[in-house]
């Protein structure tokens, strides 16, 4: 077994997890957290969807010995185009829902009020307007789904490439094991990276976390607007 193959299938893996549209996807997805553990987790179950896929492509690779169509390649990075975009719009869709939002309450003299805030100085607000939102702290499906769909656009084409140098079909399966080890090795350090800005600046600096949050939203809409218009336009998918 090649056993230097093996240790590059693992650095990829961790290189692979910092490309531009992982970057935006996690960032985007760690704006959905409530707390550092839970960030990393959602970058860590991000690398397990991505695996899982690596997994599935790359066995039916070795045991078909065959490859993927370049128009499937193509529409599968389309499709992570649109998924980033969708993205990029859900932190901006939150951003704005959460920062001046409505609700229904009722005051002491029994009447119902339509009432519009924020949450911005909420010590200072009227103990009558408070009031609680969910907090969904389950698995994230939400960030497997995201990896699986990156797993299947990107990760198969590079692995591609390293198993036609592969002779043996252990070695093969065992540098994808590693590879997304890798990817969820790299992924989950790269979360505390994003998770730190967020949740420091969420305790006291709201304007900071909110714009924070809003150049990730624009962000991650605009490399899913590229990746969608270099694929369908100028790669011809949809002309």
């Amino acid at each position: 077994m090649n056993f230097s193959l093996l240790t590059l299938g693992f650095l990829l893996g961790m290189r692979h997890a910092m490309e531009t549209d992982h970057l935006a996807a996690v960032a985007s997805l760690a704006t959905r957290s409530h707390s550092m553990g839970e960030t990393i987790r959602q970058g860590a179950v991000w690398g397990m969807g991505h695996t899982l896929t690596l997994f599935v492509f790359g066995s039916l690779v070795l045991l078909l010995d065959s490859s993927m169509p370049e128009t499937l390649a193509q529409a599968l990075e389309f499709s992570v185009g649109l998924m980033l975009v969708g993205l990029g719009v859900d932190v901006l869709r939150r951003l704005l829902r959460e920062r001046i939002h409505f609700h229904v309450h009722r005051h002491a003299d029994g009447i119902l009020h339509f009432h519009a805030h924020s949450h911005a100085g909420e010590a200072a607000h009227p103990a009558v307007h408070h009031h609680c939102h969910k907090r969904r702290d389950g698995f994230p499906l939400r960030a497997l789904l995201v990896g699986v769909m990156h797993g299947m656009a990107g990760s198969a084409a590079l692995i591609l490439l390293t198993l036609q140098t592969v002779h043996s079909p252990l070695t093969g399966l065992v540098y994808i094991a590693l590879f997304g080890i890798g990817s969820i090795v790299g992924m989950a350090a790269l979360s505390v990276i994003i998770a730190v800005p967020l949740r420091y600046s969420a305790s006291g600096l709201t304007w900071l976390h909110n714009g924070l949050r809003a150049v990730i939203g624009v962000t991650t809409l605009v490399i899913g607007s590229v990746i969608v218009y270099d694929i369908g336009i100028t790669g011809g998918l949809l002309v």
